[in-house]
């Protein structure tokens, strides 16, 4: 068996363009006046034929339209990708396909037209529950457009996840416990939580190297917050899942279980990355990140605004490592062994075990609360002078 059947397949489609930048965020996203989107449907419409071809025969389990901000996209944009999906590949009978929204009021309204092109999960980036804040995050949305998008979300898809970022400016300890509740009141089954991360190449990362971002919390109040948002999403029934993931259990991201468990996905748009196993083959995937190129190279030939790197035995092992200990299941010593052709060092093992950082289950490894904070460190130990298998 190919070791990505482990996981599963699934399809990133990466919709680059935003209304606005918001300033924290570095990922592949861009403003743009007008969008063309009948030539860019033709254009993921050619990579899904490419993509198809070199992964004939497989169940597709997942489809996530990931951004940059997917709800700009129309209706019909996403209709149209959708069909060409249905045509190439057999769909899982439980296939999960997940849209990242905004919860503005005109993106609201174009809920009922993804959900009749086959969208079955949302995911909204609500961010903060304070107007301040929101404001500070270069949110365009109000906290009443958010929870208005969260019930016409909730009315019209079978799941629904919301993004909340904390450990923001100024934000206490017993503020971010109360905007946590009021989140959970909401009664969505999924939450992604995430601390507040200084980027390089943003403005929030310009700011802070000016020493113009004041009020950032000192590491001590993060861990803080990190310890309660474990305890009180535990005690409301969506337990940490991955480290900064909670779900009811049944209702986690198949989509990103696949990444964290290590199967294989095919990434489309600017600068989205895959991981494919072709031949027995396992390759890292990147396409050019900016939108007019890649738009204009693959709609001359598919795939050339594509670059792929074959992965060694070790590469493959030290990524497996490194998201299945984000994990609450851990890792399989017995799948590292065979990704990587020789186990894990007993040393690293047994340092990270004693230090309390690691715990054994029979074959399998778990991060404890006190080592999911510590996953560089623990990687670096575990992977310390291994010569490459592949």
């Amino acid at each position: 068996m190919e070791d990505w059947r482990h996981a599963g397949f699934g399809l990133y489609l990466h919709w680059p363009f935003c209304q606005s930048k918001c300033p924290y965020c570095d990922f592949n996203s861009h403003v743009a006046g007008r969008i063309d989107q009948t030539r860019w449907l033709r254009a993921f419409e050619a990579e899904i034929e490419r993509i198809g071809a070199l992964t004939e025969g497989r169940v597709l389990n997942t489809v996530f339209f990931g951004g940059g901000t997917p709800s700009l996209m129309e209706a019909g944009t996403v209709q149209g990708i959708l069909d060409r999906i249905r045509a190439t590949w057999t769909l899982a009978n439980d296939v999960e396909i997940t849209l990242e929204a905004n919860p503005g009021s005109v993106e609201a309204a174009r809920f009922e037209g993804y959900a009749k092109a086959g969208v079955n999960r949302v995911s909204l980036g609500i961010q903060a529950l304070d107007p301040d804040d929101l404001r500070r995050l270069g949110r365009m949305h109000s906290v009443d457009e958010a929870a208005k998008a969260i019930a016409i979300a909730q009315s019209t898809f079978d799941r629904v996840s919301i993004d909340l970022i904390y450990a923001r400016q100024n934000q206490t300890l017993t503020a971010w416990q109360d905007e946590l509740r009021r989140a959970l009141d909401f009664g969505t089954s999924h939450l992604s939580l995430y601390q507040l991360t200084i980027e390089d190449g943003t403005v929030f990362g310009q700011m802070h190297a000016k020493n113009l971002l004041r009020g950032l919390p000192e590491e001590d109040l993060s861990a803080d917050m990190f310890e309660l948002t474990q305890e009180i999403t535990r005690q409301a029934g969506l337990p940490a899942y991955e480290v900064s993931n909670h779900a009811r259990p049944g209702d986690e991201s198949r989509h990103n279980l696949i990444y964290w468990r290590m199967g294989d996905y095919a990434g489309i748009g600017p600068g989205a990355h895959g991981r494919l196993t072709i031949d027995s083959t396992r390759f890292a995937t990147e396409a050019e990140r900016r939108p007019t190129p890649w738009l204009e190279r693959t709609l001359a030939g598919p795939g050339s605004a594509e670059s792929q790197e074959r992965l060694s035995a070790e590469d493959r092992a030290a990524e497996y490592l490194m998201f299945a200990l984000r994990l609450k299941e851990g890792a399989s010593l017995d799948r590292f062994r065979a990704l990587a052709g020789t186990p894990l060092s007993p040393r690293g093992l047994a340092e990270m075990t004693a230090l309390g950082f690691l715990h054994q289950d029979g074959d399998r490894i778990h991060t404890s609360e006190t080592g999911v904070m510590m996953l560089n460190g623990i990687l670096r130990a575990l992977l310390a002078d291994r010569q490459s298998a592949g």
